[in-house]
């Protein structure tokens, strides 16, 4: 009986759970794993003494989140070159997906994601609890143990330092067809290789992050400027042997682009769009940070 209780909160949470973690970790496969572990710990105690479900769950998640940041700490700090989200990458038919449906209710771009990451870990956990989940402060203390004095005054200062940079969520009003379209072209005249019509598809002032993590050959520190850029990503594709195909799919809420080499994912391309060029570009090359996109 307690098995199909847990199937059962299974099913409704963890589209919750996973948004929640996913923002806090910046990691698809750590937010799963943490996420499991969540309904491992339940099935082992049981439910019947649980008065508020979500609640209970949100604690489990958010304090493993902590935990794990805390621990890792020193690899973030001591990563090599600029760290990127592991890239959350759907297909269109997998968009149905109650997980996906939910996630696409708030933003989870990377220039958010990043943005979140300037954040500390507790002001992170306080900002998404409040700003995301809806949850009020008293809810919020019982689950991060601080005073809700503390935490409201914890979630306005992160809001004040989120709204002190430049907004992540500033795009054009583009649907989808058309973000895609322009993703599609830009995706072309990065095979073609030639800088001049790269160019054409950058802001003056566009930035390119990419994350290699010491693992593989990456820019380290980013790249400003459309001239650079294009003269950089103009040689990107001319470097690489192999058989290189690539699919336009949805990274982190938006129109992206995954490249692979003799089949096997190369790298996950995301973007920020402002008045119609690309003002960010997002290359994720990491192989550790690629194994769950096919």
């Amino acid at each position: 009986m307690e098995n199909i209780k847990t199937e059962q909160f299974y099913t409704e949470y963890k589209p919750l759970l996973f948004s929640l973690a996913y923002r806090m970790l910046g990691s698809v496969v750590d937010a799963e794993d943490i996420v499991q572990e969540a309904f491992l710990t339940l099935y082992k105690s049981g439910s019947d003494h649980i008065q508020n479900m979500k609640a209970y769950l949100c604690k489990i998640v958010t304090n493993q989140c902590l935990e794990l940041l805390r621990s890792t700490r020193k690899h973030r700090e001591n990563y090599i070159g600029t760290w990127l989200p592991e890239p959350l990458v759907t297909t269109a038919s997998e968009e149905m997906d109650p997980i996906q449906s939910y996630l696409q209710k708030e933003s989870v771009s990377t220039a958010y994601l990043l943005l979140l990451q300037q954040l500390t870990y507790v002001e992170r956990a306080v900002f998404l609890l409040r700003e995301v989940m809806q949850y009020d402060y008293e809810e919020i203390a019982d689950i991060v143990g601080k005073s809700s004095v503390n935490c409201r005054q914890i979630f306005h200062r992160a809001k004040r330092s989120l709204h002190g940079k430049d907004n992540p969520n500033h795009v054009d009003h583009l649907d989808q067809e058309q973000t895609t379209n322009l993703v599609e072209q830009f995706m072309r005249a990065l095979a073609s290789g030639d800088a001049a019509r790269i160019m054409k598809f950058l802001s003056a002032d566009a930035v390119l992050i990419t994350d290699g993590g010491g693992k593989v050959k990456a820019q380290l520190q980013p790249l400003l400027g459309h001239i650079r850029i294009s003269d950089l990503a103009s040689n990107f594709l001319k470097k690489l042997s192999g058989n290189l195909t690539y699919r336009i799919k949805m990274v982190n809420g938006l129109p992206g682009i995954v490249l692979y080499m003799d089949g096997k994912t190369l790298t996950v391309i995301s973007f920020q769009i402002f008045d119609g060029h690309i003002a960010n570009l997002y290359f994720v090359i990491n192989p550790d940070k690629l194994t769950h996109v096919f």
